[in-house]
């Protein structure tokens, strides 16, 4: 794999080409300080202080008797007992509302290649779903696997010169409230030809999808002949789709042919192996509940540990708490 394979697969790179086949997106080039915020391991994890007044969750305290706790008292000389102030990229998170106002009020991120999809629990929907700069910051600050796209994103690479972009950008994806998951798919191209097709939610037994399953794969086939093949200029590479009711194909992503991208229903030594065949593309499902794989194993950061006000831990028992008082006043919840 060369370093020109992966950065191709940057969403910034392919979107352009291909955002009439893909979904709406806005995307922003990243402050180098918030890049470093983003990579920062020392000290308590701060949310960036909201310059917004609407933001549901500011991380500074408006009880006068708890801000008492940002004060030195008179005569301590230790500026080291001074807890560190909240960071604040003021710019940024107002070119981000006015981006999840025009994707429609809510949104899921990604940085150049990967999404936060690991953070997902800290959500109070279990979910992507951001609808502010707060809830965007949590997830990209409490992903692990994001630590890749920014520290390691080229150490695969056999004419490896530099181990991160120049540039880091955020894609803020409309969010889509009724996608199927059983109708998101990966798709593997090798030597410019597409040899294997898998469920990319393998954690699940979709029966509809069993009885469909012809009939999605030769879809997806025809979208990457007249969408993809001559257009994407990597030999070998991986891409996701989406698949609507109506029988469009959506694009999602691309992805390096690489150890690191997931081969879901496959094993990365059979696709090396496999034959392209125009004529049988071979379509793997979870065929039946036994062959349900486990999902992304994902444990609490150590950050969380700390309970103090507008640290990780702090804003997941906020979101919790405010989508427990939503569903209490849903009108369904009085039924």
């Amino acid at each position: 794999m060369k370093q020109d394979d992966v950065t191709r697969c940057q969403i910034q790179e392919w979107y352009p080409k291909f955002k009439h086949v893909s979904m709406k997106t806005v995307i922003h080039e990243l402050p180098e300080s918030f890049v470093q915020y983003l990579t920062e391991d020392s000290g308590p994890f701060l949310l960036p202080e909201s310059v917004s007044n609407d933001d549901a969750f500011p991380n500074r305290i408006h009880n006068p008797e708890d801000e008492e706790d940002y004060q030195v008292s008179e005569g301590s000389g230790d500026e080291s007992e001074q807890p560190s102030p909240p960071p604040s990229f003021p710019e940024l998170e107002l070119k981000i509302k006015e981006s999840i106002e025009f994707l429609g009020g809510a949104v899921f991120p990604k940085l150049n290649w990967s999404s936060p999809k690991d953070a997902a629990w800290i959500s109070p929907t279990g979910t992507l779903k951001c609808t502010s700069f707060s809830d965007i910051a949590l997830l990209l600050r409490s992903s692990v696997s994001l630590v890749h796209d920014l520290c390691h994103a080229y150490d695969s690479c056999t004419d490896k010169t530099v181990s991160r972009p120049p540039h880091f950008y955020l894609a803020l994806r409309k969010w889509y409230p009724s996608l199927r998951p059983e109708m998101e798919f990966r798709c593997f191209v090798r030597s410019q030809q597409l040899i294997g097709i898998s469920q990319r939610e393998v954690t699940g037994f979709y029966p509809t999808l069993f009885d469909r399953k012809d009939e999605v794969r030769d879809v997806i086939h025809d979208f990457f002949v007249d969408n993809i093949q001559e257009r994407f200029k990597s030999d070998n590479y991986t891409f996701d789709v989406y698949v609507t009711k109506e029988r469009k194909v959506k694009l999602i992503d691309f992805n390096p042919w690489a150890a690191f991208t997931l081969p879901l229903l496959f094993s990365w030594e059979e696709l090396e192996q496999s034959r392209a065949d125009e004529e049988d593309v071979e379509f793997r499902i979870v065929e039946n509940q036994c062959s349900v794989r486990p999902g992304l194993k994902t444990a609490i950061p150590y950050d969380y540990l700390d309970m103090s006000s507008g640290s990780g831990w702090d804003q997941f028992l906020r979101n919790a708490d405010q989508e427990l008082q939503q569903q209490m006043r849903s009108p369904e919840a009085g039924a």
